[in-house]
């Protein structure tokens, strides 16, 4: 599917569910794209009979995407975009399944990208300087004369 008919199904999906940015979408799709690709490399879709990835699966693709693409303003990034919490995605998932963009299979639901990781801890965290404690100051005597 070209990028103009894709952004034509975007605009349709925004006028019923127009919760999240159209670039989330847009996001979205590169998200999956690079999280097959990535588990190709690795071997993890080889006993596969599809390119099909597990919630979880695509929510750790979702996270390393975010952060290789947008790195410390991936978090304000995806709140601006209305995107909260990991349910967020699910919800931009199945609203591209709903529309044909992406299929599932019968044990795949929204259910699968619950609460997987916090988005504090994922998206701000790996930012943050490390705490460095400073070594004790030599203990100074007096001495007398």
């Amino acid at each position: 599917m070209d990028q103009k008919e894709f952004s034509e199904i975007i605009d349709l999906i925004r006028k019923e569910d127009p919760r999240y940015d159209r670039q989330a979408y847009f996001f979205m799709r590169g998200a999956l794209d690079q999280t097959v690709t990535r588990m190709r490399k690795t071997g993890l879709l080889k006993n596969r009979s599809s390119n099909h990835v597990s919630g979880p699966e695509l929510l750790e693709g979702i996270r390393d995407y975010a952060l290789d693409q947008f790195g410390p303003l991936a978090h304000a990034l995806l709140n601006a975009w209305n995107i909260r919490r990991c349910a967020d995605f699910g919800e931009i998932v199945f609203n591209l399944i709903d529309y044909g963009i992406l299929s599932k299979t019968e044990e795949d639901s929204r259910e699968d990208f619950s609460e997987i990781y916090q988005f504090d801890e994922a998206f701000s965290k790996p930012f943050l300087p490390e705490r460095r404690r400073l070594p004790d100051p030599p203990v100074l005597t007096l001495e007398s004369s």
